[in-house]
């Protein structure tokens, strides 16, 4: 095989620069009243142009995002301050309000999951049983671990079924490309919200009435920013992240400190990432209470969805669409299964008439987590992110059970 061509653009600070013109010139062309963009948007979310555009960039070796620190940067610090700035404002009673059916769907997204394993597994067993011979099962477990959890659940998966390090990274490539491709298809779907939610019959009323009580506040206490403001804001949102930061490793240092058997009950608890969006979170709703508050009214939750997009940007990077011609029958595999995961939430969402919202949040909570869960939030209204960030953490929770009992399921079937 011959090696990988380097990338035409490697620094990160030009790729950086790359990006943020990127962003610049979809939102600029976003907001022509008229004409070809008019009409292009009417079709096609800014959102998925901002996270697209780079994947189309990595993918065709103008940038590589495999080698780039950005997205790193970008989900430890911009992710963390956003989740901050954007709970300062929210209606935490609000959100109690939005009622059973996010969990619902929540579950749904995760029952969806390991049943889409066990398909995906029976259905190549069909059509090509070279991909799923030997131990390919294990490295399935991993995937799983990933889509209802994350990073640290897809971690334990491989450490407790013994994964091999080439069927771990070959299923990473299938984790990633698969999960970017839904996380596309779901931006694409939060541009129809209205005809689905039509379809579904869906009752909107508390969604609605969260972002009316947050466009009131916003409005009541709107004012023209200030320098002042602008860096009290900036304060807030890198203050609570960095103190998150500091307080993540003594947290994660004291539950090391407890018998095996305890910590092992949920690898996500010592991942310094999860403590980190879980503090970030919980200090930013906290917030909400106090006059920190005010700082909607100069703009908090802007510059916190303006984070956002940089990560959006930064995960599209990671996409690289000629990946799905190089293991076909894998990919195959993660497509079949993600198929399922999708129709399983389609069908409960038709079934308790569940908006739009509450499918693709519940979905992406359990497919992308907590750094890209509040993305999909933030692309029906900037106010219910935090929705994302609360349900991702859930799955964090429940990662390691799902994942275990998949596999468990998947090697019993491999015989």
């Amino acid at each position: 095989m011959p090696p990988a061509t380097p990338a035409l653009i490697t620094n990160d600070a030009v790729v950086l620069g790359l990006l943020a013109m990127t962003l610049g010139a979809v939102f600029w062309s976003a907001s022509r009243p008229d004409g070809f963009w008019k009409k292009f948007y009417t079709y096609i979310p800014s959102l998925l142009m901002c996270y697209l555009i780079p994947a189309l960039l990595n993918t065709f070796g103008v940038i590589d995002g495999n080698s780039s620190g950005l997205y790193a940067v970008a989900r430890d610090y911009l992710l963390p301050s956003a989740l901050v700035l954007l709970c300062v404002a929210i209606d935490f009673g609000g959100i109690i309000r939005l009622g059973p059916k996010a969990i619902i769907m929540f579950l749904t997204g995760t029952l969806g999951v390991m049943l889409g394993a066990l398909v995906s597994f029976e259905a190549l067993r069909l059509i090509h049983p070279e991909t799923v011979a030997g131990d390919t099962w294990r490295g399935m477990t991993t995937v799983a671990g990933s889509w209802i959890g994350g990073g640290a659940n897809q971690a334990a998966m491989k450490e407790v079924f013994e994964v091999d390090a080439t069927l771990f990274g070959q299923f990473v490539a299938v984790d990633v490309l698969v999960a970017n491709v839904w996380t596309a298809v779901l931006l694409f779907l939060a541009g129809r919200a209205g005809a689905f939610d039509r379809w579904t019959g869906a009752d909107l009323t508390a969604i609605n009435a969260l972002k009316d009580s947050i466009e009131s506040y916003r409005t009541q206490h709107a004012r023209i920013a200030t320098l002042t403001d602008i860096m009290i804001i900036l304060g807030v949102g890198l203050g609570v992240t960095g103190l998150s930061h500091f307080l993540a490793g003594p947290i994660i240092s004291w539950i090391n400190t407890l018998p095996a058997a305890w910590r092992l009950q949920d690898y996500s608890l010592t991942s310094n990432f999860f403590w980190i969006v879980v503090l970030a979170t919980t200090f930013g709703l906290l917030l909400s209470f106090t006059k920190a508050r005010s700082l909607e009214g100069a703009g908090a939750s802007t510059i916190g969805s303006a984070m956002l997009y940089v990560l959006v940007a930064t995960i599209g990077m990671h996409m690289d669409l000629k990946a799905l011609f190089d293991k076909p029958f894998l990919f195959l595999l993660g497509l079949i299964w993600i198929a399922v995961h999708g129709g399983l939430m389609l069908l409960v969402a038709k079934l308790i008439r569940a908006p739009l919202f509450f499918m693709a949040v519940g979905s992406q909570a359990n497919i992308g987590g907590a750094a890209s869960a509040p993305v999909i939030a933030s692309a029906f209204h900037p106010a219910l992110a935090p929705v994302g960030v609360l349900l991702a953490v859930l799955g964090y929770a429940l990662g390691t059970y799902g994942a275990y009992i998949t596999g468990l399921i998947l090697r019993s079937m491999a015989g």
